[in-house]
């Protein structure tokens, strides 16, 4: 199963409506992204690493990151589908890139298509 970017703003505004505060998710994405930060200095064996599976945990703490990110969007009305577009197409400007992200889905799609 895939999810979308509106798919999950929607649950997450269903989950923290009634009493998400974008403090107490803020603080709780900051929690997050050190623990990602724990995750990547064991890969790169800057810190001890026992015998855990640090592929699937990175995964699993960029999923939460990804979650509260999220989740303080919809509770502030943000689509960020949109604005991810809107920004990476300015970037791609602002830095020469080739494509940006909205042409390259309809690239990806055509090809799809096209087999």
């Amino acid at each position: 199963m895939k999810v979308t970017i509106e798919e999950l703003e929607a649950y997450l505004l269903d989950h923290y409506s009634n009493g998400g505060i974008d403090q107490s998710l803020f603080m709780k994405l900051v929690e997050e992204i050190g623990e990602v930060a724990e995750v990547l200095n064991k890969k790169a064996g800057r810190k001890k690493s026992g015998s855990e599976d640090l592929q699937a945990q990175l995964g699993n703490e960029l999923a939460d990151v990804i979650h509260y990110a999220i989740a303080i969007a919809a509770l502030n009305d943000l689509d960020m589908n949109q604005i991810i577009i809107e920004k990476d197409k300015a970037a791609s400007v602002k830095y020469n890139h080739r494509t940006n992200l909205e042409q390259f889905i309809v690239d990806m799609r055509n090809k799809e298509l096209d087999n």
